[in-house]
């Protein structure tokens, strides 16, 4: 009888469905991508630098210095290698020192890196520049190719910039496939750049991007460092440069330098010494069971044991405001939904109240009625739910596996702020599923209203309408 009397009046059910199907789409699509830009934003910024979990000097947290290192043992390494939720478990050392070409000074971050293990982890192998635009290589490009109007303006706005892959340069320049083949030989004529990475026992060093374009410093060129040793040992050296490497992270490419692991604890007389023992994990959502792991395992007392939302709160800070106005906006979606649903209600109500008169009068209980009437509040919002996440499962499959990548004005936004301009959608999860849930309970308060009026009919009135 439910099912028979919510499709009595086919626009009515239709219009109620609808709204509830639109509410559940956008809020399902807005939440994917926001949870999904999250994500990404830690893998950039905590997975593929500075790992979820941090072994340390327990008082390196507060004071960073060269002298809060602490050894790196066999004993430690067998110690975090059994716990079954740890992926990777790279050495470092990270300390600053005062950069020099002759020409210019910087102080940098020097990082030493066994290069083996770093492909795991920051991979700066990937990173390594293959071409570099400069405005004389730009020229040259545009005088031997024709190019769209639109092509050449955001050619001459990046001709001062280095990249480590084609793709990137595809999407600086909003490439289709066709301007691909035409542009990439030319691109790989005229702008390659000879880098290399650090080989094991390698004695030279890596220089991000932008310090190397601020120390006007190339490949082959020397760096002369000099910066403070273990326990005030004086450090200075000069190593020869064998790549650039593009870090997204504006902060950090402005003052990077690697160098393999043996060399750094030799540059800064740290013997078989490091600073920090950097961790990624398989399954991320165990981070804090596999921290408390760790600690039962390792001397608390020797060692302090973070995880990234300790060693990196402004970008938790960052995430959970976002997504606190995220949330807001989506509750104020399904606010106006939800009065939606009650006009519905009370518009339903004030149709049939004869009709209700009259199935009191022939011997329905205002019980079972009350009960018809919450059968039909839910049938209509089973199928506004079902419909909505049905029609955004499949654009939350292609969203996760072909992320949307910004372009022009947007995507340098992003990569000002440090991150990757692209924005997937977030794979299913507990948000998902919880948008349904969220309406059918907004239908269920909605069918308070029929109890009530049901509760207080008079059937005579009721009958007189």
């Amino acid at each position: 009888m439910a099912w028979r009397n919510i499709w009595r009046n086919k626009r009515r059910t239709l219009i109620t469905t609808a709204s509830i199907f639109f509410a559940l789409f956008f809020a399902v699509i807005m939440r994917a991508f926001q949870l999904g830009t999250y994500d990404h934003m830690i893998n950039q910024a905590i997975e593929s630098f500075t790992g979820y979990i941090q072994i340390q000097n327990k008082e390196f947290f507060y004071d960073p210095a060269i002298d809060n290192s602490f050894e790196f043992t066999d004993n430690l390494i067998s110690s975090v290698n059994k716990i079954d939720n740890i992926k990777i478990a790279v050495p470092r050392v990270e300390s600053f020192a005062l950069a020099s070409t002759g020409i210019q000074s910087k102080g940098v971050l020097v990082t030493g890196i066994d290069p083996e293990r770093e492909r795991n982890l920051s991979d700066p192998e990937n990173r390594i520049v293959k071409y570099r635009f400069t405005p004389e290589i730009v020229e040259s490009i545009l005088n031997e190719v024709d190019l769209p109007e639109k092509q050449i303006e955001l050619l001459k706005a990046n001709e001062t910039n280095s990249y480590s892959s084609l793709q990137r340069i595809s999407l600086d320049l909003s490439l289709n496939k066709k301007l691909e083949k035409i542009f990439f030989p030319i691109i790989k004529e005229k702008a390659s750049f000879e880098s290399n990475f650090l080989g094991k026992n390698d004695d030279g060093v890596l220089v991000s991007d932008r310090l190397a374009r601020y120390l006007k410093a190339n490949v082959g060129d020397t760096l002369v460092l000099i910066g403070a040793g273990y326990h005030g040992v004086s450090a200075a050296n000069v190593f020869p440069i064998r790549g650039i490497v593009k870090i997204i992270s504006p902060e950090l490419d402005n003052k990077l330098v690697y160098m393999t692991l043996e060399n750094a604890q030799d540059f800064f007389s740290l013997g078989n010494r490091i600073t920090s023992l950097n961790i990624n994990l398989y399954d991320t959502g165990d981070m804090l069971s596999t921290q408390e792991e760790l600690k039962s395992k390792i001397n608390k007392s020797d060692f302090a044991i973070k995880n990234w939302e300790e060693f990196n709160p402004t970008l938790k800070q960052q995430i959970e405001g976002d997504s606190v106005g995220g949330i807001i906006f989506i509750g104020i979606l399904y606010f106006i939904v939800l009065f939606g649903i009650i006009g519905t209600v009370l518009m339903m109500i004030a149709e049939r109240k004869r009709e209700l008169g009259v199935m009191v009068a022939i011997g329905m209980s205002k019980i079972r009625l009350s009960f018809v009437l919450v059968i039909e509040m839910l049938f209509l919002g089973l199928i506004g739910t079902l419909s909505g996440l049905i029609a955004s499962a499949p654009l939350v499959v292609f969203g996760n596996k072909n992320p949307w990548r910004m372009s022009g004005e947007m995507a340098k936004m992003y990569e000002d702020m440090g991150f990757d301009p692209v924005m997937p959608l977030a794979w299913f999860d507990a948000y998902f599923f919880w948008q349904g849930a969220i309406i059918m309970i907004m239908v269920l308060f909605a069918c308070y209203l029929p109890l009530r009026r049901v509760r207080k009919m008079q059937v005579i009135n009721a009958l007189r309408a």
